[in-house]
């Protein structure tokens, strides 16, 4: 292992190292390069290792098309409440009266920046 041995996202690695050593090396790799570059744009962003653990957890497995309380497929109500704190953060943020958090594209992200 490379990286200090103690990837960014945590102990899970540990898992994938045992199942698939070889893209456990490539992923080793690019955690590497991203500590030693300076990426300027902006779909390439840090992510914090709270965000990471997010989205390597069971929400990763819901497919959830649509917004809260009207998704086209059942079983969506953890998916729902992660999504509506995130929309009440945002709105108080923001002073909005509404937020979406939906993700349009990493394309618009590079041009508003």
């Amino acid at each position: 292992m490379t990286s200090s041995d103690v990837p960014f996202w945590g102990p899970d690695f540990a898992a994938l190292n045992r199942q698939d050593p070889e893209i456990a090396t490539v992923l080793l790799d690019e955690l590497d390069r991203q500590r030693e570059g300076l990426q300027l744009i902006a779909s390439e962003n840090f992510t914090s290792p709270a965000v990471l653990a997010a989205l390597g957890s069971t929400l990763s497995n819901k497919y959830a098309e649509g917004y809260p309380g009207k998704r086209y497929y059942g079983g969506c109500s953890e998916v729902d409440k992660a999504e509506n704190i995130g929309i009440e953060r945002a709105k108080a943020l923001f002073g909005a009266d509404h937020a979406n958090l939906q993700p349009h594209s990493g394309a618009s992200a590079n041009i508003a920046a």
